[in-house]
């Protein structure tokens, strides 16, 4: 299984390998242990075929892996189930041969907002952080990175992962099933760090960013999305319970709090290039999440606001160079 193979010819990390050897073996115990949704998971996935795809398009809306008539009847189905078994799918979506993998959200569509205005990710060293699935780092793989490290720690979402790549075998790409605070300190390494639907996770914003920025080289590349309140007044909202039914949701700045976060944490060059209310064409119920979705977040009465009383969901994304 992929799972935590990190190479030195990858990563060029000599003075951080017998960290990240201890980490990778301390996760291969886990996982050789494995409890819960992991266990459960990982007995899926040992199931699957090593099928052989007749093609790859990383590049479609719909990540495509194979044709359909690359498999039987019988393991088409097989596959089918199995797929099914990850469910919910939020990042996508796929085409696995010829299985339509309907994801929640349109991720196609973020990356169609955020992709003109990204440095080139040829040879460059990516951090993605809450990667979830890998749908945005196989989008990076297209450009021939040399490595992209995706931190998943949520158990569905790194299966998910691993069941494409055991597909896919995009031997630049890799994914440790962490939260990025469980990451050893690189400090000047990476090229480009992704942080996109994460930050309002945290209750702690600023100190993530110093950390993110602290990893990358000086003049690397940071693609921040996240939610925010459209506004220009330099005041963040901090709901009492729940945000849009999410329990876990702290700090949601407007655009003048988030660029003072980002020059807080020591980057330059803070450049906001896409403000988009969320959509019920880019996040919606489908047959492969089985639970609520956006429609259900907001209130039935009035769609500008969620079911709490809040503006509804609105995402931007922010370009900075760390220093």
């Amino acid at each position: 299984m992929e799972t935590l193979l990190l190479h030195r010819h990858h990563l060029r990390i000599d003075r951080y390998y017998n960290t990240f050897k201890a980490l990778i073996t301390e996760k291969r115990a886990f996982l050789d242990h494995a409890k819960g949704n992991f266990l459960k998971f990982q007995q899926i996935l040992e199931t699957i075929p090593d099928l052989v795809p007749s093609a790859i398009d990383l590049d479609s809306p719909a990540i495509t892996i194979g044709e359909t008539w690359d498999l039987t009847p019988e393991e088409h189905r097989f596959l089918h189930d199995r797929l099914q078994q990850f469910c919910p799918w939020r990042k996508g979506p796929f085409r696995v041969f010829g299985i339509e993998i309907d994801s929640e959200w349109q991720s196609w569509m973020k990356w169609d907002r955020l992709k003109s205005h990204i440095g080139s990710l040829k040879g460059r060293k990516i951090l993605d952080i809450g990667s979830s699935n890998g749908y945005y780092m196989f989008k990076m793989a297209a450009d021939n990175p040399l490595m992209v490290l995706g931190l998943e720690p949520q158990s569905t979402f790194y299966f998910q992962y691993l069941t494409l790549q055991k597909f896919l075998k995009q031997d630049r790409v890799f994914c440790l099933p962490i939260p990025h605070d469980q990451l050893p300190r690189m400090d000047n390494y990476f090229d480009t760090v992704f942080c996109m639907g994460v930050l309002y996770h945290r209750k702690s914003p600023v100190q993530m960013l110093k950390d993110i920025c602290d990893s990358m080289r000086p003049g690397g590349e940071l693609v921040l999305e996240n939610l925010i309140m459209d506004t220009k007044q330099n005041m963040c909202l901090f709901p009492r319970d729940r945000y849009a039914k999410m329990r876990n949701v702290f700090f949601i700045p407007d655009l003048l709090v988030m660029e003072s976060w980002l020059l807080r944490a020591g980057f330059t060059d803070i450049r906001c290039v896409d403000v988009t209310r969320t959509s019920l064409e880019e996040q919606r119920k489908t047959p492969w999440i089985q639970t609520e979705s956006l429609k259900d977040f907001l209130d039935p009465h009035d769609p500008d606001k969620t079911v709490e009383g809040y503006p509804a969901p609105v995402r931007a994304i922010f370009m900075a160079t760390a220093t």
